[in-house]
């Protein structure tokens, strides 16, 4: 399971966080700075790996039940 969090402007991808990689990574030159400065910051991303666990997890055997 991967947990993949987006953010877009405009129809363009800005920034991605990507739980496989545990990190954010950016697609413009804006997007790469904030991704700079959010890979800094160790709390964010603990947080956004936690999401996996809270909302991907928990979700995923109601996902299967129903296909």
């Amino acid at each position: 399971i991967e947990f993949i969090d987006s953010y877009y402007y405009n129809k363009m991808e800005l920034i991605r966080f990507s739980s496989s990689l545990g990190k954010f990574v950016g697609f413009t030159e804006f997007g790469v700075k904030n991704a700079e400065r959010l890979n800094k910051d160790t709390s964010q991303l603990a947080a956004m790996n936690a999401q996996k666990g809270t909302y991907c997890l928990n979700n995923i055997g109601i996902w299967f039940s129903n296909i």
